[in-house]
């Protein structure tokens, strides 16, 4: 009776919450395929874990914290398998900057910037290209809002690596958005 009540508890949270979990997973993740196996595995753990689940909050926020929890993995592994990041973008040999106009202030009389569809597809192109060494941090920091600590944490770098990466990768979006948005306007 109680393995029945169990298999049809996690077939109706299939039902119900498949999409906005795949939405949530595809946000965080920026690949769809990744983000319907995360999917898949939020489930199987949840199978795996029913007995944990105290019904005392509602499942759509366990299977929530699962999957971030999954994602925390993701990146995890994946960051831990990436080759050295390339810094010969922005510098020569010397350690010097190779092109000054990246610090140039952006002139934009746009405020509402984040509520415009074709502006959120180019920052998402530019997010894409960022090295994915760089790419797991600024999302894990700027996009899940992790704390310091945590982003370290979960991808195993110092606190002073993560601001150069952070520093690095809003220099190289920062120029993406210059050329992709700003010089097209």
């Amino acid at each position: 009776m109680e393995r029945d009540k169990k298999i049809k508890d996690i077939q109706t949270w299939i039902d119900i919450y498949s999409l906005p979990l795949l939405n949530r997973a595809v946000y965080l993740v920026s690949d769809e395929q990744d983000a319907k196996d995360l999917v898949q595995d939020v489930f199987l753990a949840a199978l795996e874990s029913y007995d944990n689940f105290k019904e005392e909050s509602n499942p759509k926020t366990w299977l929530t914290g699962i999957l971030n929890n999954k994602v925390a993995d993701f990146y995890r592994k994946k960051y831990r398998t990436i080759g050295q990041i390339r810094l010969d973008y922005f510098f020569d040999e010397s350690g010097a900057w190779r092109r000054d106009d990246v610090l140039n202030e952006w002139v934009n009389k746009e405020t509402s910037l984040l509520n415009d569809a074709e502006f959120n597809g180019t920052l998402e192109n530019c997010l894409d290209s960022l090295p994915l060494k760089w790419r797991i941090p600024i999302k894990l920091y700027y996009l899940q809002e992790k704390k310091t600590d945590m982003v370290c944490q979960e991808t195993g770098i110092s606190t002073t690596n993560l601001w150069k990466i952070l520093q690095r990768g809003r220099l190289q979006l920062r120029e993406c958005l210059e050329i992709n948005w700003f010089n097209t306007l």
